[in-house]
């Protein structure tokens, strides 16, 4: 399973207000956990180092007799280099292949038996794999993960084979989709020295070169426990898993994690566009700005305090049902009264391990250009440059957060897919709540600020997907039988 902006159907890049949703339903979650607990500890995040270096972190939830088990490996596409793009990804099929103990497709097969599921993803920044559990059976899917984790293997012919049902993910995905391949350009036309310029899935070219042995040298790489995060969230007790973990994971030996070189982006210096034309029924137009992201949680310099105005500018634009965006371009209640866009979103990264951008598109409705779609996204960021926001908008953003997420984070896996990404990204099991601190001191004159003074042209890419009948059978003929794959995209 991949994570990444565009596959199969377009979604609009990953949205920030998503993942502030997330954070801040996990910390409602924590809080009420807190409120009802059995023991001063009960609901709250717990973090360890085990003797190799490998990181426990376990979360009480006793609501119902199951448990999620995660397994979180600080690598992703922005760990490969040139030539082996799509290596991670790769990889995360090929550890469902095997060991020497237990056979390729057994894995499934033991989970399936103890009445749990199971599945992985990869992102630019990470790959991780999950299983949900009765509790009872928690011990025996940790030692399914730790035999793979430090004994994976297969042959050949297994990975010639897998490959191939990559490939065609990657057809399916990307290549029959204009949106998809138009994302995948501006990516590589956006950044000029960061991996993430390059597709998690991979360049084709790149897939067809690759061979099994690149796959074992980057599971070697970088699959050492020092670079690895176990998530445990359910109904436990937190020193029995961490006596667990200790057995089970410790046990495995220590190596040390390779160091990785900066490959920083340089700063941009002038605006680049992309026309992007396919055989697709609808333009599009994405706006994208490099921005600061946030280095330090506690931070209070200037890129810390701009990324989190940042954070709640993308919330006032398209955080909730009904906001900035939807109201003036989707429902046509600007200055005209026209409707300028068929849908339209904003987003932000914030934290990273790469770096961040703020995102605007729009599909036009018809009779509208994308020069007048992009026009109109930039005319509701101009709009907050003059006139600001209001508190009672900010307040109305925080609380509609709160309030929906809590309801969306009534679930293990949630929870515990928050905890590992908060260890990528190298932050403390108490983000949340310090994030949510620190959004609550955001003022309407700093969010003013940044609409001031970050959405020139000098640091935006543009990138419009033009309909072309013209391409349209040559993409028809790119078209191939389809290959089933466990992993879907997300």
């Amino acid at each position: 399973m991949i994570q990444r902006l565009t596959h199969g159907r377009w979604r609009r890049p990953a949205c920030l207000p998503n993942l502030l949703r997330l954070l801040l339903g996990v910390c409602v979650l924590s809080l009420a956990a807190l409120a009802t607990a059995a023991t001063p500890d009960e609901g709250v995040p717990r973090q360890f180092t085990l003797s190799n270096g490998m990181t426990l972190i376990v979360k009480p939830d006793r609501r119902a007799p199951t448990a999620v088990h995660m397994l979180w490996v600080r690598v992703g596409a922005m760990d490969e280099v040139d030539g082996t793009s799509g290596v991670a990804h790769v990889l995360e099929h090929m550890m469902f292949k095997g060991t020497p103990s237990v056979p390729p497709g057994e894995f499934s097969r033991r989970v399936a038996a103890l009445g749990g599921s199971e599945n992985a993803f990869t992102s630019r920044d990470m790959t991780a794999y999950h299983q949900q559990v009765p509790v009872g059976h928690l011990e025996a899917v940790m030692r399914l993960e730790a035999d793979r984790f430090e004994n994976n293997t297969w042959d050949d012919e297994e990975f010639r084979r897998e490959i191939e049902v990559i490939k065609e993910e990657r057809r399916q995905r990307t290549e029959e989709s204009p949106r998809a391949r138009m994302f995948e350009q501006m990516n590589a036309t956006m950044f000029v020295a960061s991996p993430y310029r390059r597709p998690i899935i991979g360049w084709m070219s790149d897939l067809e070169a690759m061979t099994p042995d690149d796959a074992r040298a980057f599971y070697r790489q970088w699959y050492v426990p020092a670079n690895a995060a176990v998530v445990v969230v359910g109904d436990v007790d937190v020193e029995q898993v961490r006596g667990l973990a200790e057995s089970v994971y410790g046990r495995i030996p220590a190596r040390s994690v390779p160091p990785r070189k900066p490959r920083a982006e340089p700063p941009q210096q002038g605006p680049k566009r992309l026309e992007y034309r396919a055989a697709a029924e609808q333009a599009l137009v994405a706006l994208a700005w490099h921005m600061p992201k946030l280095e330090k949680l506690d931070g209070q310099d200037q890129d810390s305090i701009d990324a989190l105005a940042l954070t709640l500018l993308a919330a006032v634009l398209d955080g909730y049902p009904g906001a900035r965006l939807e109201r003036s371009l989707v429902k046509g209640t600007g200055a005209d009264g026209r409707r300028i866009a068929d849908s339209a979103g904003a987003s932000y990264g914030l934290m990273g391990r790469g770096p961040q951008v703020f995102w605007l598109t729009a599909v036009p409705a018809p009779g509208v250009t994308p020069e007048a779609a992009a026009d109109a996204l930039r005319g509701e960021v101009a709009r907050i440059a003059r006139e600001g926001v209001g508190e009672a908008e900010l307040r109305r953003v925080l609380v509609q957060w709160t309030a929906g997420e809590v309801y969306k984070l009534d679930s293990l896996f949630n929870q515990a897919r928050e905890l590992g990404s908060q260890w990528v990204n190298g932050t403390g099991v108490d983000t949340s709540e310090r994030l949510m601190q620190r959004l609550r001191e955001v003022t309407p004159a700093q969010i003013q600020s940044v609409a001031v003074r970050l959405f020139g042209d000098e640091r935006l890419t543009t990138a419009v997907l033009v309909p072309d009948a013209g391409k349209r059978d040559t993409a028809q003929g790119k078209t191939k039988a389809m290959v089933p794959s466990r992993h879907g995209s997300e």
